[in-house]
């Protein structure tokens, strides 16, 4: 799809967006245009750094935030595709500023749709987390309702031609603000703190995420919050894969934390269908709307009563392949040796 369609990305000065900027340039530099749609000066300044559109002539860097939906709809003039990666999304943070987290989640999700209906848009994939599933948390709160507004919007496209769906996946190895960076600032302290030596998280990589986006844009038929089957981890092994040497101090869940992380719930699995590489939550329309999009996607309903969370995933990292993971994610200077 890259050669002949113009993209947009929100939050694209991210850790997903400068990965998704990448992959796409890698895989087509001359595609026709790509815009970073960002509210940070600085970032998009040391993103051309890297990427410049004098490398690139179809790459462009566009202020804006997605609070604004008049900045929106100009950022959103010839466009054919959007990936939707900016949010607000530290857990503590959105339990202590709730309505900021709102207005960007929730409120910004409304504001990109709006404008994407109305410029012609054909495919939106917009990103989400595990903690949108069964939350209990603000910001998962507000993750849940952008995906419940983004599948919804398939039901007034009307003629135009939009295919609207979400993608939900898990902690992304060695990303801002995540625990791997934060144990490896840790460790020469000899002390890791752990909030509970029980609890668990599913693992992605910034590149697995990246192309299972590309996948959604190519094969997403609108109205999925798809899914994909990833490994989970123990918080003690990361921090034994780390920094063995350290001492692990338990500290208490911090607000809004779960335990165990879910992307699918059992009350989600009547309307979830397994594609192979990833799931499917459908949009509740009965049994009919289901088996059609088995008999079109070949895709198998799961088991009632199904559910997919970190501590019952059949596929768990051992310590020696976070090690390998971490070094292969994080800057060798910094990560251990596997």
């Amino acid at each position: 799809m890259l050669p002949n369609h113009s993209i947009l990305i929100t939050g694209g000065t991210g850790s997903f967006g400068q990965a998704f900027v990448q992959e796409v340039l890698t895989r087509c530099p001359t595609i026709k245009r790509l815009v970073v749609f960002s509210r940070d000066e600085l970032k998009q300044f040391e993103m051309q750094q890297r990427f410049s559109d004098r490398q690139y002539p179809g790459l462009r860097y566009f202020i804006g935030d997605v609070r604004d939906e008049a900045r929106l709809r100009r950022a959103l003039e010839g466009i054919d595709l959007v990936v939707h990666a900016a949010a607000l999304k530290q857990v503590v943070s959105a339990e202590y500023n709730p309505f900021e987290y709102i207005k960007t989640n929730v409120i910004g999700a409304q504001n990109l749709i709006e404008a994407c209906l109305d410029t012609g848009v054909k495919r939106v994939v917009a990103l989400s987390t595990d903690k949108a599933a069964a939350p209990v948390n603000l910001y998962g709160a507000t993750k849940l309702c952008s995906d419940k507004l983004f599948v919804a919007a398939n039901n007034i496209r009307g003629k135009r031609d939009i295919r609207l769906s979400v993608v939900r996946y898990g902690n992304v190895m060695g990303s801002r603000g995540s625990v791997v960076p934060f144990f490896l600032g840790r460790r020469a302290s000899g002390e890791l703190p752990i909030t509970d030596p029980a609890m668990t998280r599913f693992n992605i990589s910034l590149q697995e995420g990246v192309n299972m986006v590309l996948w959604s844009l190519e094969n997403a038929l609108g109205g999925e919050i798809l899914v994909p089957k990833i490994p989970s981890y123990r918080i003690t092994d990361v921090a034994q894969a780390i920094a063995p040497e350290c001492r692990q101090v338990q500290v208490g869940v911090r607000p809004g934390e779960k335990i165990h992380e879910e992307m699918i719930t059992a009350s989600d699995s009547y309307n979830t269908v397994d594609l192979g590489a990833y799931y499917a939550i459908l949009p509740a329309g009965g049994a009919d709307s289901l088996d059609a999009y088995c008999r079109r996607t070949g895709a198998q309903p799961v088991p009632a009563g199904f559910s997919y969370s970190s501590d019952r995933n059949p596929e768990f990292l051992t310590v020696e392949q976070l090690r390998a993971l971490i070094q292969d994610h994080v800057s060798a200077q910094e990560a251990p040796a596997p």
